[in-house]
């Protein structure tokens, strides 16, 4: 073998053995990452172990601060492209609150009591109980009910939202033809609350 037929076999065999080796990096599966204990009951979803107010429904049991209540019935509402839901809310010895639930873009939480001679809203500002409340946001929406709320299973509904300075709500609804009806109102955290859902 003359030097030229040497150094064209051992160039042949290098592109050989450089083809080889980049196949085998590319065909190879990628190295796992090291992983540690998990959870058995973690699904990804925080609301996992307490219960997603997304999805409440008549007969679900919900547990505010430690104090229980079913689901007796649901609002579906919207406004344009917006929408969230207000669950009635009874307790055991028949008192009845509503659960605000909607998502602003984040997941916000409240509780409703209804009360009596809060007036009517319209002017920026609203008195009462003590405290001085600001008007937040008004508008109208259409509504869709479920179950037992005591209103029609579909309709209209104006609404005024006012706020105090320590975070107390005023809000105001007007359904269909009917007049204002009032309701304080507070905001929860998330830990707040604990879901026990019916099964489907």
């Amino acid at each position: 073998m003359t030097g030229l037929t040497i150094a064209i076999v051992l160039i042949g065999v290098a592109v050989a053995v450089s083809s080889m080796v980049l196949l085998y990096r590319r065909t190879r599966p990628a190295p796992q990452a090291a992983t540690g204990p998990t959870d058995p009951f973690h699904t990804g979803d925080e609301d996992s172990l307490r219960g997603d107010p997304r999805r409440l429904k008549a007969g679900d049991i919900v547990e505010v601060r430690g104090l229980s209540y079913t689901v007796r019935g649901s609002l579906r509402l919207a406004e344009g492209g917006w929408g969230w839901a207000e669950h009635l809310l009874d307790d055991a010895k028949g008192t009845q609150v509503w659960l605000g639930v909607e998502e602003d873009p984040d997941l916000e939480l409240t509780l409703w009591t209804p009360v009596d001679e809060a007036g009517e809203p319209g002017g920026k500002h609203v008195e009462f109980g003590g405290r001085r409340y600001a008007r937040e946001e008004s508008g109208s929406a259409t509504f869709r009910s479920e179950a037992t709320t005591g209103l029609d299973a579909q309709g209209t509904v104006r609404y005024q939202d006012y706020a105090a300075e320590d975070g107390a709500l005023l809000g105001f609804e007007s359904y269909g033809d009917s007049g204002w009806e009032a309701s304080t109102g507070e905001r929860l955290g998330r830990y707040d609350v604990r879901i026990y859902p019916t099964a489907d």
